[in-house]
């Protein structure tokens, strides 16, 4: 059963428990509980098998936020050891009937009760309605509530001698009062036994006897992490628009992920344009809106003026309201729906809200939709939202107040927002040619959403819409950008390749666009076909300054190291001429990374980096770029915080490539950071998510990263297979831009695993393919590759070859492992104090970038050398740990623990945590100081190396 049934199973009607008490086969595994770890390790503490005292926690929540999922779980794990477990479940139905909880709770253990002493037995069994027989039950007494309390004590006490006891109560807000009172009476007195109080009650529910002096374990919303993983799990995977919605609707709750996800499976496609809240089940009106139907009339029609305004709007769907505040609200109120403060009223959650909207019959909502507009004059796009939500029928004048609303929207970054104005102003335009063209425009801002179920249902609506090539044509290179992102690279050449061919027959500037979005498939597949009709289409766009940058992308990333190595010296001129454009600094950034331009590619991306975030989360093709051009600098925080950012968002958006990449990007810095288990997890995900023919980039990427994960553990056999992948069975490039970079990693393998022939045949073979055009840091590494395979009298001038110049600093963890090779080769040569030095110098680039496996076999060779490493003591930062040194750099950037923790998937609590842990080692007691020391770290390298 998957998490979210039994998120549902846990807030149906009741279920008898059955008879739990005795031990007996341990029950099959429950499902996996998703984004309640540390909830979970808090149950688990209370009911560990070792446990000598008593133990009471109040495990409090809104109405599907999974408290019924954990005492499940607590049950399940406490039979699982054979101990015993009473359990009740209460009950609206049951609450007015006397002791029905501790019936329920005792039912499966009434054949003990024969031991109690007599007075105790007589008060409990009455209590209970098991007198002897009908003219026993109507003469006996009332019992004594106190010696019925302790007839249960005493009865619990005996049932938890042989092992410790758990006792359940689920839904205890409605446990009858007298049946509360004696589990409150046993709560008190219970101290010293081996027994477990778990109470699920409903947050801000009154429980009488538990309000105060215990423990409270209070299960929040799921992080958005969580309700991502949570949302993955449902049959029908919500994805683009529908999960974001799904999402802020649910706000963290797990039923209503799984109810809203189910409700909206099987409704139309993205973009439908329905307004307002997602419509809820049935199941969850019946948790929320229940006792709406039983508010007077003016009440009801306050909370449906409040549900139709947005969280802005409220005040004025307030202030609209005839009758005062308190008369109106105070029965919603009562009835848990709203609650009041000094900021004004608002629904106890979300759903609420939802519920009271979508039980309303549509002319009430309409009616509410408009009042609100009155009210919002000075608020033109609210006010359009609700006067589209109002619309019955075709509206030229809503429809152009929702224009103006896209326009205001796109001009603050906000695409989403803006595409959804675009989209439903098309809904109610009168005019067919209107429509599509509204269309059009949508799907083009939709693009930077990163949504491509979106994009296509817009995309569609334009061909039912017209039949205008120009049109059609733009929403088809909309949809071809964002289906680059995705697994199936054939299917996106071929509609952009058509969509290019249509351009260029009616000379369209579209022409360039499409060419710059198939030069990303392109690279993304490495299909060599591909590059010849790129090239062959480019020969009709003429040059001209205003599409130099897409030019040289379309160049650069189809081809670096044949026609875009010669990009290398017009780069600097072409990012000073976009003048801070957001895209044309991102294209250019990524040029310069291919090119091997890396610092230039660096320093581009930080300053593009605020504006990109305009374009919103998802940009043009080959966003990993960024984190690569840090990686290969050394920055790899920096790189890990592009990962997970990507990752994030292209899962949520099911861009399975764009999330691939990500994950990548990710496990090669796992990989150097000593963190193998880590990054074969990451990389073999990657792998899972692609066709590796469709995206060989990522597949060899992928190789790479699980071939340094094997170096990192010694493992030179797997190491050298997993190298070996980059090239194919005769020894050609799989990727002819990824694979070369794989060759001296492939030579240090080959020679410790006796591959050294057919590793340098292969070297040999690539150098020739790449030729003249090799970049300088491709040149290094063939150099290194050369030096490691070559006989001993050969090798000395391709190490020098491989350290000559300047160069190669801008590739610090590459040049440390070419001073640790050659370093290691002249000791193996007796030249011990030439060695020194080299490899002195590789081991402060190790320490400094965190490289563990690399910082050991430094530190071995210089003992083979006759230096004990450790006397030249590393710097305070590199004694931190990986995720220490992150959190470091970023701080030292001057993030805050909010966005710190956003970019490295932690609380802000855990960042701050592991700053005051890091402080005292760091020497420091300011967070100001972080920079200062950082720099001093790095002036420490350079003048080391």
């Amino acid at each position: 059963m998957k998490n979210g049934e039994r998120a549902r199973a846990g807030h149906g009607s009741p279920a008898a428990p059955g008879p739990t008490a005795g031990p007996g086969p341990a029950p099959a595994p429950g499902p996996t509980v998703v984004g309640r770890e540390a909830e979970i390790a808090e149950i688990r503490s209370r009911i560990a098998a070792d446990r000598s005292h008593s133990s009471v926690l109040i495990v409090e929540g809104d109405p599907g936020a999974g408290k019924s999922v954990l005492l499940d779980l607590a049950v399940r794990l406490t039979r699982g050891t054979g101990q015993r477990v009473l359990r009740a479940v209460g009950s609206e139905s049951e609450a007015p009937l006397a002791f029905a909880g501790l019936h329920q709770m005792l039912r499966p253990v009434l054949d003990d009760l024969g031991g109690l002493p007599a007075r105790q037995r007589s008060a409990l069994r009455t209590a209970l309605g098991l007198a002897e027989d009908a003219e026993d039950a109507e003469t006996a007494d009332t019992p004594d509530a106190l010696l019925v309390g302790l007839a249960v004590l005493t009865l619990v006490s005996d049932l938890s001698e042989p092992a410790p006891l758990l006792v359940v109560v689920d839904d205890a807000q409605w446990i009858d009062r007298a049946s509360l009172d004696v589990l409150s009476f046993l709560a008190r007195r219970m101290a010293g036994e081996p027994v477990t109080l778990l109470m699920g009650v409903r947050a801000a529910a009154v429980l009488p006897g538990f309000d105060k002096g215990y423990e409270r374990l209070e299960i929040g919303p799921l992080s958005g992490d969580a309700a991502n993983r949570l949302l993955d799990e449902q049959p029908k995977r919500p994805t683009g628009r529908t999960r974001a919605r799904i999402l802020r609707e649910a706000a963290g709750n797990p039923l209503a992920l799984v109810e809203l996800a189910r409700a909206t499976a099987d409704r139309e496609p993205e973009g439908s344009g329905v307004e307002g809240p997602l419509p809820v089940t049935d199941r969850l009106e019946g948790i929320f809106a229940r006792h709406v139907r039983h508010l007077p009339e003016a009440t009801r029609r306050a909370l449906l003026l409040l549900a139709a305004a947005d969280a802005a709007d409220a005040p004025a769907a307030a202030r609209g309201l005839p009758e005062a505040a308190d008369t109106v609200w105070a029965p919603a109120e009562r009835a848990g729906l709203v609650r009041q403060d000094g900021t004004g009223v608002s629904f106890r959650h979300p759903l609420v809200r939802s519920a009271v909207y979508h039980a309303a019959p549509f002319e009430q909502r309409r009616r509410a939709h408009l009042a609100l507009a009155r009210q919002l004059g000075e608020e033109p796009d609210r006010r359009a939202w609700h006067l589209a939500a109002a619309a019955v029928r075709p509206d030229e004048q809503v429809s152009a107040a929702l224009r103006e609303t896209a326009g205001r929207a796109r001009r603050r970054g906000g695409h989403a927002a803006a595409a959804a104005a675009l989209e439903r102003a098309a809904e109610l335009s009168p005019h067919r040619a209107d429509q599509a063209r509204l269309l059009a425009d949508a799907a083009d801002t939709a693009v930077f959403t990163g949504q491509l179920g979106w994009v296509e249902h817009l995309a569609a609506g334009v061909r039912e819409r017209s039949d205008d090539p120009a049109l059609i044509g733009r929403a088809a290179l909309a949809t071809g950008r964002l289906l680059t992102l995705g697994p199936h690279h054939t299917a996106a050449f071929a509609l952009l390749s058509r969509v290019a061919d249509e351009a260029a027959a009616t000379r369209s500037p579209r022409l360039l666009d499409a060419l710059a979005a198939a030069a990303v498939v392109r690279y993304y597949s490495g299909e060599e076909s591909q590059r010849q009709r790129i090239e062959a289409l480019l020969a009709d766009v003429p040059d001209s300054a205003a599409g130099g940058a897409l030019r040289a992308w379309v160049l650069a990333v189809s081809d670096p190291s044949g026609a875009g190595a010669s990009l290398a010296a017009a780069l600097p001129r072409l990012i000073a001429a976009a003048k801070g454009e957001a895209g044309s600094l991102t294209a250019l950034a990524v040029v310069a990374w291919l090119l091997d331009r890396t610092p230039l590619a660096a320093r581009t991306f930080d300053e593009a980096f605020g504006r990109w975030q305009a374009h919103g989360p998802l940009p043009a093709g080959l966003a990993c770029a960024a984190g690569w051009a840090y990686l290969e600098q050394g920055r790899w925080a920096d790189a890990r915080s592009v990962a997970a950012e990507i990752a994030e968002v292209a899962s949520g958006a099911g861009l399975d490539h764009a999330e691939a990449c990500a994950r990548t990007l990710d496990a090669t810095v796992l990989a150097l950071l000593g963190e193998p288990a880590e990054a074969r997890g990451s990389a073999e995900r990657a792998l899972a998510l692609v066709d590796p023919l469709e995206s060989r980039s990522v597949a060899v990427l992928a190789r790479r990263a699980l071939g340094l994960a094997a170096v990192a553990e010694g493992d030179y056999d797997s190491a050298y297979a997993q190298f070996r992948a980059a090239f194919t069975e005769d020894g050609d490039l799989v990727h002819y831009h990824v694979s070369p970079t794989v060759l001296a990693e492939l030579a240090a393998a080959a020679v410790r695993r006796g591959h050294r022939e057919p590793a340098a045949r292969l070297l040999e073979r690539s150098a020739r393919h790449l030729g003249p055009g090799m970049s300088a840091r491709l040149f290094l590494l063939v150099e290194r590759g050369r030096a490691l395979l070559a006989e001993p009298e050969r090798a000395e001038r391709h190490f020098r070859a491989a350290l000559a110049g300047e160069a190669g600093e801008q590739w610090p963890f590459e040049r440390a492992q070419t001073r640790l090779d050659y370093g290691e080769w002249l000791r193996r040569q007796r030249r011990v104090a030439e060695a020194r030095p080299l490899l002195t110098g590789a081991l402060d680039t190790f320490r400094r970038l965190g490289a563990r496996p690399w910082i050991d076999r430094a530190k071995a060779e210089l003992r083979a050398a006759g230096i004990e490493a450790d006397a030249a003591a590393p710097g305070a930062l590199t004694e931190l740990s990986p995720q220490q040194q992150q959190i470091v750099r970023l701080a030292a950037h001057g993030l805050t623990n909010r966005e710190i923790g956003e970019r490295l998937f932690l609380s802000p609590r855990t960042v701050g945590s592991h700053l005051y842990r890091v402080f005292p080692k760091l020497g420091i007691t300011a967070r100001a100081q972080l920079r200062d020391l950082l720099d001093d770290a790095l002036q420490a390298t350079g003048s080391a190396q």
